[in-house]
């Protein structure tokens, strides 16, 4: 069964850093596009940050120069460090990524890490 697995939310105070992993695992052949996406309640779900299996990355406005999103294509991992946090940053983030399985090309998401940025 493929799974992405979040971890590392928590409460973190403005200012404060943070950085949260996501491990793909299962019957996995290949890797593609991997992100972070984060919702608060009543919202919609939006991007954070995406990398490719080349390592190219895309940043939303708000996170740009606060936020790095990196990879272990080893381990299957990516990361999302995240400097000088907002409280407007609280959050559930969750990990997506598309993936080679077996017979297909498919999404899949995360069950996502809870973040709260708060004094």
């Amino acid at each position: 069964q493929v799974q992405l697995v979040e971890s590392g939310g928590g409460l973190v105070q403005p200012g404060g850093s943070l950085r949260l992993s996501c491990a793909a695992s299962g019957s996995i052949f290949s890797i593609y596009t991997m992100g972070w996406y984060r919702q608060v309640p009543g919202k919609q779900r939006d991007l954070v940050a995406t990398i490719t299996s080349g390592g190219n990355t895309n940043y939303a406005d708000s996170v740009k120069g606060r936020f790095t999103i990196s990879r272990d294509n080893a381990k299957k991992t990516i990361y999302l460090q995240m400097n000088s946090l907002k409280p407007e940053d609280t959050a559930v983030y969750y990990c997506n990524a598309d993936l080679r399985v077996p017979g297909q090309v498919d999404n899949y998401w995360g069950r996502g890490t809870q973040v709260t940025v708060s004094s």
